[in-house]
């Protein structure tokens, strides 16, 4: 009798809704080389991006290294895969005479240096590029950085030698100059640095608000006028600290609710379309989260990173426990806390958010200036 020759068993293709549901579950970071496989698998890859789990932003933790010649090492949280990413930063070496500025952060969605000779920024999450620009002409130790627009305001923190402490200096990203703007208003004086006030802004306005008073002013990058005071506190008189922010392009405070030494809520309102209109309350951290943040202390103050639809909030006291908010579907408040994967035997982090594209991650992927691997928690 004849042999019967089989044929190899071929395995049937995924594709479609099927492929497009896995893709779902896969971090983020996951979806790289998928995206190389084939024009199909490429296609597949962004429709489930777009139709079945959404890209969401993520957030930035940025240890602080002295070494002059160093790899960099960053921390990554994708919020869409409830993920931890390491990110390795592979920097060329430095003249070890030379003295390294160190990163900072007053701005949920801007990272700076500072030194006598240069600023520069990133506005990009994953630090592909950075601004370069000549350094102020006043010299700070702790300002407000923010960008509004095409512009990035650098406001107060000003030296004690300066003869103006609350100088006001934009640069203007197309031009590439900086102008002089109207100083800040004089109620400031006493509490011009970033560690005192809180920074949001709203399409061509900058508002700067006082963390223990609420007392808030906005200042017009148009116009370059200074307007207020207005008050962003809620009328509840338990309410002890504030941070301002935007959440879903809406102006928001968060703030302490209690007694010094003892905080009992952690609340977020929502400020109505005009600043002196009132606000109201959109959310209530819940009661175990709000244990969490403040670990085996109590609360020194919060340090809240807003990005999109999510806010990050987290105790200065307390270093490895983060609580992040998500607005979802324009008013429901889904809470959720988060093991801080970047904490480092007390280092100093400074901590960012931002939208990451996939275009941008492939790049920063393929690019040999980072490297990067999941973290296990």
């Amino acid at each position: 009798m004849a042999a019967i020759k089989r044929e190899p068993k071929q395995e049937a293709p995924i594709h479609g809704d099927v492929l497009e549901t896995i893709f779902s579950f896969v971090p983020l970071i996951g979806l790289v080389p998928s995206c190389h496989v084939s024009k199909s698998w490429n296609k597949t890859v962004f429709s489930s991006l777009t139709h079945v789990r959404q890209i969401k932003p993520w957030l930035i933790v940025l240890p602080q290294t002295s070494r002059a010649s160093r790899v960099t090492i960053a921390h990554a949280y994708d919020p869409r895969s409830h993920a931890w990413l390491q990110i390795t930063k592979h920097q060329p070496l430095i003249n070890k005479t030379q003295e390294i500025p160190a990163i900072r952060s007053s701005h949920s969605t801007l990272l700076y240096t500072l030194s006598p000779s240069e600023f520069t920024f990133s506005l990009d999450a994953l630090q592909l590029e950075w601004h370069k620009a000549p350094s102020p002409r006043v010299w700070r130790t702790g300002p407000i950085v923010a960008r509004v627009g095409n512009c990035v305001v650098v406001a107060g923190g000003a030296c004690e030698f300066e003869d103006d402490p609350l100088a006001v200096e934009m640069y203007n990203m197309e031009s590439r100059d900086w102008v002089n703007c109207q100083s800040m208003p004089m109620t400031l004086k006493t509490s011009s640095a970033s560690s005192w006030l809180s920074v949001a802004v709203v399409g061509e306005t900058m508002l700067v608000t006082e963390k223990n008073s609420g007392v808030t002013y906005t200042f017009n990058t148009t116009t370059m006028d200074w307007e207020g005071p207005y008050y962003l506190r809620p009328d509840d008189k338990s309410v002890l600290y504030t941070v301002t922010g935007t959440l879903s392009e809406k102006l928001t405070v968060a703030g302490l609710v209690g007694e010094p030494g003892n905080v009992r809520e952690v609340k977020l309102w929502a400020v109505k379309e005009e600043i002196d209109s009132g606000m109201e309350e959109i959310g209530s951290m819940p009661k175990e989260m709000v244990e969490k943040l403040r670990g085996d202390s109590e609360f020194g103050s919060v340090e809240a990173i807003w990005v999109g639809n999510l806010v990050y909030l987290r105790n200065t006291l307390v270093l490895d426990e983060l609580v992040v908010c998500e607005v979802v579907n324009g008013n429901l408040c889904e809470w959720r806390s988060v093991k801080n994967a970047a904490v480092d035997g007390g280092t100093r982090m400074v901590f960012c958010g931002g939208d990451v594209k996939m275009e941008d991650l492939q790049r920063a992927v393929l690019s040999e200036k980072q490297t990067f691997s999941m973290k296990q928690m």
